[in-house]
């Protein structure tokens, strides 16, 4: 039997994030981090009150075993560790967040037929308010799918979405806060050109976009409804939309989303 239920290989940004999610659902006796930089994982450790060792013990010893290493390091990794893989003798899952890679290729470089949950989480899991994106593979039961998702439900919205589209799902979910942080940023510039201070600009940028996301999913209303609602006829609010439509920002958000879909398709046929 596992001595830990989460181990995480890699405690970067997203590894990170995602250990303090589980910090919200399990005990810290049952998560054990490891990081290629060791005093990384034992910092993380000491803040959510759990174990830190290497990751030869992450593999040996977690009942599922989050793969938080960038895909093209994902290859050394999993050759590392795939000896200590094939001599357990218990049940485990691996947790792949690699963008590009399958679950397929996944198991076929970790050099057995394991069972693999996938999954594609986005940085604001750290504060509970995420999206993770998962999939597994058929050798992962039902109730070990449910008792994952249970245990990680502090990162935010779980969500099973079939592999062939987490790809693009993740070009949204993953990567949009960034494109919403430029957002944000641009619109705290353009409150600053009209006088306000830097810190206020932001905050208030930041709180409205929180504060409008917030609104349109508890009240599931279109955005295009809740922007006809902003806007008044010979109105400020639609003279503003209109810059933005003649500056192409709509498309240019499309594009966003289909040129980091675009690279991680490239990044897992690497």
């Amino acid at each position: 039997m596992a001595a830990y239920k989460f181990t995480f290989i890699g405690t970067g940004n997203m590894g990170g994030a995602l250990a303090r999610a589980a910090a919200k659902s399990l005990p810290g006796a049952e998560i054990l981090l490891s990081n290629r930089t060791p005093a990384k994982a034992e910092a993380l450790a000491r803040e959510l009150g759990c174990a830190a060792g290497t990751a030869e013990q992450a593999a040996r010893e977690g009942a599922y075993i989050f793969l938080g290493v960038k895909p093209q390091m994902m290859g050394g990794l999993l050759a590392d560790v795939a000896p200590v893989l094939a001599a357990r003798q218990d049940r485990f899952v691996l947790v792949t967040m690699a963008a590009g890679l399958t679950m397929a290729r996944i198991a076929e470089m970790a050099g057995g037929d394991w069972p693999v949950i996938r999954i594609m989480p986005n940085t604001p899991c750290a504060v509970g308010a995420g999206v993770v994106l998962c999939d597994a593979n058929p050798l992962v039961t039902a109730r070990e799918l449910e008792d994952f998702s249970a245990a990680l439900a502090g990162a935010g919205v779980i969500d099973r979405l079939d592999e062939s589209l987490i790809d693009g799902a993740c070009a949204l979910t993953g990567c949009g806060p960034a494109f919403v942080c430029q957002f944000i940023e641009a619109l705290a510039d353009g409150g600053v050109a009209c006088g306000l201070s830097r810190q206020k600009a932001l905050l208030y940028a930041a709180q409205m976009a929180e504060g409008t996301a917030r609104l349109m999913l508890a009240t599931g209303q279109h955005p295009g409804e809740m922007k006809d609602a902003v806007c008044s006829p010979g109105g400020s609010t639609i003279a503003g939309v209109y810059a933005l439509e003649r500056g192409g920002v709509r498309a240019a958000a499309m594009e966003a989303v289909m040129a980091a879909e675009a690279r991680n398709r490239e990044l897992g046929r690497r």
